[in-house]
């Protein structure tokens, strides 16, 4: 796996736009031309710093890679392939970031030449660091984290020395829009929200917690900037904990869909909750309020699945972009029977016909064996950690589940 950065010199000097300009008044013009005032000037202008330069450069770099026989995802816009077994080339772009992966690593560098000859690339050799995330490989696997993003939080927050806590959020506080003084200044909340909304892509065991917080953004009270910093000193606790990636680990997807029944307390919608496994190696998780209320748990679990089985849909696209397919349908594992009867039954039963059609996607994908519904225990539940506080024994059985893991010495 290889990294590339495109240098900027190259942005502000050879990738040049168009940009049409109207005549000033008194500006004068050769005879030979008319005075029209309907007249513009075109220029040519660097596009590095304006609004259209992503979208300019994109287009720049998408033609270069046709020209290079890569296929663009459907699943992925920034994601282009080529190749198959041992030639197969894997690109994934953000700006001027690039990440090269394949199993073989000379047709990778003849494609990094290859581009060098029409961009001026920076080589930065295996990726080791990228957008925040740290990567480092060994005998385990691949271990993702964002280590040296905590520290600087806690360092910018002052929370680099405070006594750690041993849960994201009090399991005992209920959080609403009521309790407490109203900040006087709430902008500082609303950037460390921000920060830590980024910290969620790697450290499932906070993404509750965030979302909570991040549902008060509007207007922030004192009870939520305590909560707040009990997250922060959750964090200092456990600064390197990331996600591990064992080569071991199978292909098969295998899903957890939960939901928390009415459970904000202002609107009394239900959490969707879910979390996607390839094998052992958690690839997806989310917690989201749902649209409408739900009228019964059951109807609240129902659209956890059909939420569950769009996400695990949109994976298998990218599997197979990625030439990894499934040869069995993926597993959901589900803590409410009354849902997966539902999701099972073809019949158009009184009590959810209300349901939007859309939920029912679920039923299409496992009448074609592309998902299978499988009933688990709710101590078994590892999507609980994305619907509730739990208590530190709890979560920390269900984060090592998921291979989340701290690589690191403690500080």
């Amino acid at each position: 796996m290889l990294q590339l950065d495109i240098n900027n010199a190259f942005l502000n000097g050879d990738l040049n736009e168009e940009v049409y300009m109207q005549l000033p008044p008194g500006l004068t013009l050769p005879s030979s031309l008319s005075t029209d005032s309907n007249l513009v000037c075109k220029l040519h202008k660097s596009i590095y710093g304006l609004r259209q330069s992503s979208r300019q450069w994109y287009k720049k770099l998408f033609e270069a890679l046709l020209q290079e026989g890569f296929k663009q995802s459907q699943a992925d816009y920034t994601l282009f392939t080529r190749g198959t077994n041992d030639q197969f080339i894997a690109l994934l772009v953000y700006v001027d970031d690039i990440v090269l992966t394949g199993p073989n690593l000379a047709t990778l560098h003849q494609l990094q030449a290859s581009l060098h000859q029409k961009f001026k690339l920076k080589a930065l050799g295996p990726l080791r660091y990228f957008l925040g995330f740290e990567i480092a490989k060994g005998k385990d696997g691949l271990f993702l984290s964002q280590r040296k993003y905590t520290i600087q939080l806690l360092e910018d927050t002052g929370y680099a020395g405070c006594k750690p806590a041993k849960t994201p959020m009090d399991p005992r506080l209920k959080l609403d829009d009521q309790q407490g003084e109203p900040l006087t200044n709430p902008s500082s909340y609303h950037q460390l929200i921000g920060k830590l909304l980024y910290l969620t892509l790697s450290r499932p065991d906070i993404t509750y917690a965030v979302n909570c917080l991040s549902q008060f953004m509007t207007n922030p009270r004192s009870t939520h900037l305590q909560a707040l910093n009990h997250l922060l000193r959750y964090l200092k606790g456990c600064p390197r904990k990331g996600l591990l990636y064992s080569p071991d680990s199978s292909l098969h997807l295998r899903g957890f869909s939960d939901s928390d029944w009415a459970s904000c307390p202002i609107t009394r919608r239900s959490t969707t909750d879910f979390c996607i496994f390839i094998g052992d190696c958690l690839i997806s998780w989310k917690t989201k309020k749902q649209p409408t209320i739900s009228k019964s748990s059951a109807e609240a679990e129902y659209r956890a699945l059909a939420a569950t089985t769009s996400e695990i849909t949109w994976l298998q696209y990218l599997l197979n972009d990625l030439q990894l397919q499934q040869t069995k349908p993926a597993f959901i594992y589900c803590d409410n029977q009354s849902a997966i009867h539902i999701a099972n039954n073809p019949t158009f039963h009184e009590r959810n016909k209300h349901i939007e059609l859309d939920c029912h996607c679920i039923r299409d994908k496992i009448n074609n064996s592309t998902i299978c519904l499988i009933p688990i225990s709710s101590n078994l539940q590892l999507a609980d950690a994305f619907t509730k506080p739990l208590p530190s024994t709890t979560l920390n059985s269900h984060i090592i589940k998921m291979s989340v893991y701290n690589l690191y010495s403690p500080s």
